[in-house]
């Protein structure tokens, strides 16, 4: 999942700066944020793959396609690989339809909830944060509070 991959996960809203030991923007634990320039690049794949997976989740709970073809139309002019898990590509269609105020449905996808585009997001982001906090706690055995 290379091509979705930045140079950094960072999104310029840290909130580690005030404490927190989860990023509410990138989802990055605070160590990793400090340590990620000095990490190898096989070091930031596996943070990459952990970030992928929280939200091919997140995303998987609170999304479903019900328009195969418009979805595959838009991911392709997304040039968004086939080989990634549709979750993934769903992610980055919000991303980029929500800045344009568009209707997800016109895109092939739904909320579970019936939330217009911005709210899916939001909940989307919120629900990738929560995981992220609890595989910080379950892995540190430390409350990320």
């Amino acid at each position: 999942m290379k091509i979705l991959q930045r140079a950094t996960p960072c999104v310029g809203i840290c909130s580690t700066t005030y404490g927190d030991l989860v990023c509410r923007g990138c989802k990055r634990f605070s160590h990793e944020i400090v340590q990620w320039n000095g990490y190898s690049l096989a070091q930031r794949d596996v943070i990459w793959q952990r970030l992928f997976e929280l939200r091919r989740q997140a995303v998987g709970s609170a999304v479903r396609i019900i328009d195969a073809t418009r979805f595959e139309a838009f991911r392709q002019q997304r040039k968004l690989p086939e080989d990634i898990p549709w979750e993934l590509a769903a992610y980055e269609i919000l991303r980029a339809i929500v800045v344009k105020d568009q209707d997800a449905a016109e895109f092939g996808l739904e909320s579970l909830e019936g939330q217009p585009t911005l709210a899916l997001l939001r909940a989307i982001d919120a629900d990738i944060y929560h995981r992220s906090r609890a595989w910080y706690e379950h892995s540190y055995r430390v409350a990320a509070d």
